[in-house]
């Protein structure tokens, strides 16, 4: 696979990761973050299980990954995430929370790639990755004022470093063989058993409303399953650093989808935070397109 191909797919994954929040915005009254966050983590794992036989895997190869470190770090940190995230974003607010999670997640991904995989970020990567910061930044520089908790700061970070001890693992695994399927699979059926008893503190009326329904499916089957297939086969052929960065398409899409389909107001900081996150998202994009093979790069990132 190409560099270019694979940093497609990993822009793919971003666009879907970012509709997210618009779903959950237009879902029926009653729902609680932790409840749909975990329910997303289910109805994927279930998806991507029953897919599995269909593109020539088998789920019973899962036991054998599930006794290996790589597989219990990926279904850790994918449970973990969900609390992290959740809870940082109740104590320090939407806006900052979410900035602190995504905005760390490709830094804690060079960091952790280099110590566990030996790949060195690359200055490239770290210009982009800036620029992309600085605009994050920027982007939800209107609804920052208010600060947050010490508390929902730290939650945050450490759904940030969530993001980048599942890609680094997640990345181990598949340059031992194991199928872009099977990773997440794996991952989210285990983490999905380890949520369980949570969800069951949670409201689930709304599920039998024909759009909590569909709120749960879409979540599921298009911003897990396809969504971490397609991020599973673009870290193949990238490293966690760049990966992560491009990972960042996450919140722009958000903010458009926000704007559309919500009728939400871009202020002008926030328009120009979105540039800025695009500018470095493509020059991303061209560093990892211009990389000769096997040249080294920073660890990609989920």
């Amino acid at each position: 696979m190409s560099a270019r191909l694979a940093a497609l797919l990993v822009l793919a994954a971003g666009v879907l990761f970012g509709t997210a929040g618009t779903a959950q915005a237009l879902g029926p009254d009653g729902t609680t973050p932790l409840g749909v966050g975990i329910l997303r983590i289910e109805v994927g794992a279930l998806a991507l299980l029953a897919a599995m036989p269909l593109l020539g895997a088998s789920p019973r190869r899962l036991l054998a990954l599930w006794r290996t470190p790589a597989m219990l770090v990926t279904a850790l940190t994918a449970s973990v995430y969900q609390l992290c995230f959740f809870a940082g974003v109740s104590e320090a607010g939407v806006a900052l929370g979410t900035l602190v999670a995504v905005g760390s997640g490709p830094l804690f991904a060079g960091v952790v790639g280099w110590l566990v995989l030996g790949h060195r970020p690359t200055r490239g990567w770290l210009v982009a990755t800036t620029v992309c910061v600085v605009g994050l930044v920027l982007l939800s520089a209107p609804d920052l004022a208010g600060g947050g908790s010490a508390v929902g700061l730290l939650l945050a970070l450490g759904a940030g470093l969530c993001i980048a001890g599942y890609n680094v693992a997640a990345k181990l695994q598949l340059d031992r063989g194991v199928s872009a399927i099977e990773v997440p699979a794996g991952s989210f059926a285990l983490g999905g058993v380890l949520l369980l008893p949570l969800l069951a503190t949670q409201p689930l009326g709304w599920l039998l409303e024909p759009t909590g329904l569909a709120l749960a499916l879409y979540l599921g089957v298009a911003t897990m399953a396809i969504a971490n297939v397609l991020l599973a086969r673009g870290i193949r052929g990238l490293t966690a650093g760049p990966a992560t960065t491009l990972m960042l398409a996450d919140p722009v899409v958000a903010t458009i989808l926000g704007v559309v389909v919500l009728g939400e107001t871009l202020a002008p900081v926030a328009a120009v935070g979105m540039l800025l996150v695009l500018a470095g998202l493509l020059l991303q994009g061209v560093l990892v397109a211009r990389a000769a093979p096997g040249e080294p790069e920073p660890v990609p990132v989920l």
